[in-house]
This record gives C-alpha cells, structure tokens and sequence, in this order.
C-alpha cells in the first residue's frame, strides 16, 4: 500500500472509531441517569483502575501502554460528560465557580479603558526607603501616600478592614524564592491580586560613616536580602581574613525589612555593623556605601503583588493566580494538570504550600491566560480535581 491508501485506511477505522465512540457517550449518560437516581457519586476509582488493568492484560506489548493512556483518557472523558449531565444537583463549590465567573466578567466589563487610580493611599510592610515603596511607586502612576506597617500581616489586614486602598507585597525572588512568611499569612485574610511588577533588586552594604569595610563583623538585613548575598559575604570573609591575618566571620542578622535594618544601623552606635538595603537607604539615613550591587546574581528580580479589598481586573490582565486544595485521590493533580493542557493554558506557577492535614495537598498556582472562555470553562471543572479553591484575581504583571 502506497502513503494515500493507508491514508484511506485510517480515515475508515477513524469513521468507525467515532461511532463507537458516540456510542460509548451515550452509555455513559445512562450511567449518569442511573447514579443519579441512586446516590452514587460519578467517580468509582476502583472500577477504572479494575478496567485499566484489563486493557493492560489485553493489549499486546508494543501498544500496552498507549491502550493504557487511551483508555484513561476515555475515562476522564466520560466523568466529564456524565458531571455535566448532573449540573442540576450542583455542589457547593461548583455555584461558587458560577458565582464567581459572573463576578469576574463584571470586574472585567468595569474596568475597561481604566488603570489603577492617581490618588491612593497604599500599605507597604517596613519604613521609608524599602523596596517594596519603590515597586509602590513604580506601580501608581503618581507617587501614592504610603502607610508604612510593622508586619506582613499588618498589611493584608489593613486593606481587608479598608484602613487603606492597597497593599504592595513581596511574593518570591530570582535567587532566594518563595517569601514564606507572605504565603504563611495570606490565607487568613480576603483579597484580590489587582497587579504584580518585577522590580529589578540592586543590592549594597552601608554602615554610618566613617565606618571601614575591615570593621565590619556584623550584616543586618531582610532574610531574602541575606540569601541574595550569601555569597558575597562569604567571600567577604575571606578577604578580611586573609588582608587582617586572623579569622574573622561575618555574623548574618536577620531583620524583618532592609530598611528598618539600615535604620537600626544608623541609630546604632556601633561601627562594627553595616546593612544590606536599597540605595534609596544611604540618603535617607545618612549612611555611606561599603560596596555596591552586592547581590550574587545580578540578574536579581523580586516578584512584588499589588492586592485590593475588591475584584478589579484591568485592561490586559493576562495571569490568574489561585490556591488549590486537591482531593486526597490517586492522580488528582495530574487531572488537573491534564485539563489546564487541554484548554491550552500556559501554566506559569506551581507551588506546593503545607496544610494542617498530612492527607491534603496545597497548591499555589499562577496561570498564564487572559480572563476568556478558556479560564471560566477551567474554573467550572475545578470541582472535578479539588476539594476548595480560592481565586485570587486577575492581572497583568509589569517589569521594572
């Protein structure tokens, strides 16, 4: 047989594929009906594994595993179609997802043609001179009026209480990761994600002046800030070392901003310790540069999130970021994973985060999509993979 008559072959054995197919769907609304009226839930876990091992022991060798694949994918499928035949007994968290996606295109038909407002006041976690005032600043078109709070949590609270507008927050970084005590906090509280920048992190090490580098033998900074330069102040302590001719070890201090540790530094009266901070720090506390651009990569971003009280999605929103909590069920997170492939959705995060359960898994995800069709058909499925979900908004992310 010639290319064309194989062609011909298989476009046949496809026609009779789809009968059988259609065929089977139509079994499958029957089995729905009939669950349905008897209580039974649609999954039977131990029916498919049962049925898949089956077709493993049918099939020959050399197609063993892709019958395998085929017929996981058929019974997704069927699971699908037969949730879908039940949409009149909807489960909580499905009229959530509805309830939802209705909120989201409202916010979305809202915010058109309209960006984030000129006169605001915004919640940023640490004093004057942080880096998340200049990722404030660079996301307001104006420089908003910034209450500065003692703790990440202080900022969350003070926009779910309406003490101010926005919150500005640090949500990972290039080199040192996930922010953990953000993520730790964040569940506690109600907000939306209305924006995100990744702002480009300089980093020096500033003591009050006259203060020498030999002096040095203590580094206060943010713990992100430390791991951004462990390995120049290891470094640094080999240098001194060798230049004084005697051990010397450079004590890491961890502070809860980089500003208030260039703060402390400089209300200290101390000339042995210097901190890790923005430039931003040196003229506003009248320090003085040990060294510049001291971070280890100098490709150094830190992902900040901008969060409101309310849904606001803005004109070229392009992210969804949500956490999952998964059913605890064998391949639950590969379904998920399966179903964002389907609908073509570029998957731009995904990050485990502990639970209170052994048995359950958290997931914080970011999705790479405009707020579409794709989006809300995903939303409406969740029920499928997860036993609750929060969204946490839309937006478009800016680099700096």
């Amino acid at each position: 047989m010639n290319l064309n008559e194989l062609r011909v072959k298989i476009d046949g054995i496809d026609e009779q594929l789809l009968k059988l197919f259609e065929e089977r769907m139509g079994v499958v609304s029957d089995i729905a009906a009939h669950k349905k009226e008897a209580g039974i839930p649609v999954l039977d876990s131990g029916r498919e594994e049962e049925k898949l091992n089956l077709i493993s022991e049918k099939a020959n060798a050399e197609t063993r595993s892709y019958a395998r694949i085929l017929y996981s994918t058929l019974f997704n499928l069927s699971r699908k179609y037969q949730h879908t035949a039940l949409r009149d007994g909807r489960s909580a968290l499905q009229e959530y997802a509805s309830a939802l996606c209705n909120d989201i295109r409202a916010a979305k038909l809202k915010y058109v043609d309209e960006d984030l407002p000129t006169v605001t006041m915004v919640a940023c976690q640490g004093v004057e001179g942080s880096f998340a005032e200049l990722a404030a600043e660079r996301l307001f078109r104006q420089v908003p009026a910034i209450q500065y709070m003692k703790t990440y949590d202080s900022v969350f609270a003070a926009i779910e209480n309406g003490f101010c507008d926005y919150g500005v927050l640090p949500l990972e970084n290039s080199t040192a990761g996930s922010v953990n005590k953000v993520y730790r906090v964040m569940g506690n509280h109600n907000f939306r994600i209305v924006r995100s920048i990744r702002l480009k992190i300089d980093h020096h090490l500033v003591a009050p002046k006259g203060v020498k580098l030999e002096d040095i033998r203590e580094v206060v900074s943010h713990e992100q800030a430390l791991a951004q330069c462990d390995g120049y102040l290891n470094k640094l302590s080999k240098r001194l070392s060798e230049k004084l001719g005697k051990p010397i070890e450079i004590i890491q201090t961890q502070y809860n901003n980089t500003a208030a540790a260039a703060e402390m530094v400089a209300n200290s009266n101390r000339r042995d310790i210097a901190a890790i901070c923005s430039r931003r720090c040196v003229e506003q506390y009248n320090l003085e540069y040990l060294d510049n651009d001291i971070q280890d990569n100098p490709n150094n971003f830190t992902r900040f999130i901008c969060i409101s009280r309310k849904l606001e999605i803005y004109d070229g929103a392009n992210r969804t970021d949500m956490v999952l909590t998964l059913k605890n069920e064998q391949g639950s997170l590969y379904k998920l994973l399966r179903r964002i492939d389907e609908l073509k959705i570029d998957l731009g995060k995904l990050e485990s985060r502990p639970t209170d359960s052994d048995e359950e898994f958290m997931f914080y995800v970011t999705l790479k999509t405009a707020v579409n069709d794709d989006l809300f058909k995903l939303l409406d499925n969740l029920d499928q993979y997860c036993k609750n979900f929060e969204y946490l908004g839309s937006y478009n992310e800016v680099v700096h």
